[in-house]
């Protein structure tokens, strides 16, 4: 773990970008018992309030985010209390080849400040999604699919040791060959509107939203 102890202080893909939206989050005025969202750049992606119809649903994604840089932000969070939040965090991390089980314990981390801080807030801890190399979109995060499914049990683990919800949405994306689907992408990585729209159907389904 000590190998990777830099990524806490700086931030490893789009510094700009992270400072940018750091500091425009906490620019926000300070609202209680929303809905949130906290991850990396698949979830800055997300249209989260037109699709769960909640104009209040705060977007808390930044485009590189790694566990380290989702750690030292979480402060945020926490002071906002948030009714419910979604985390998606890691597939940044393994294209670092930060190990499985540092990424798993970076979670265990956020948990537990989060648990403290705000105690109330109902935690979702959401699997990391397939790729899919044929479309060549992010050669770093490719070939390393078993260290997206291992470090997604040791979410599940965590979560359920943690004594929070594990949503897998793993399965949802995947093609025949057990790739992230091509009609869900367009570089292998990130996810367009259908995507977006079929996981939070899903989170509705499950009685989650």
């Amino acid at each position: 773990m000590a190998t990777h102890q830099h990524l806490f202080d700086t931030i490893p893909f789009m510094p700009d970008h992270y400072a940018s939206r750091v500091a425009q989050f906490e620019k926000e005025p300070v609202t209680t018992g929303k809905i949130m969202f906290l991850g990396n750049s698949i979830t800055e992606g997300g249209p989260w309030a037109e699709l769960t119809g909640d104009k209040t649903v705060i977007n808390r994604g930044i485009g590189g985010d790694i566990t380290y840089s989702v750690l030292k932000r979480l402060d945020d969070v926490i002071v906002r209390k948030p009714s419910k939040l979604f985390i998606l965090i890691g597939i940044n991390d393994i294209g670092k080849d930060i190990p499985d089980a540092v990424i798993a314990a970076n979670c265990r981390k956020m948990i537990g400040k989060l648990l403290t801080g705000s105690p109330q807030t109902k935690i979702y801890l959401q699997s990391i999604l397939p790729l899919n190399p044929d479309i060549h979109g992010f050669p770093q995060h490719y070939d390393k699919e078993e260290h997206v499914i291992h470090t997604n049990e040791l979410l599940r683990q965590v979560a359920t040791s943690s004594g929070v919800i594990f949503v897998n949405l793993y399965p949802l994306f995947l093609n025949e060959q057990h790739r992230l689907d091509k009609k869900f992408t367009a570089d292998g990585l990130h996810l367009n509107h259908s995507a977006y729209e079929r996981w939070v159907t899903c989170l509705k389904e499950l009685g989650h939203l």
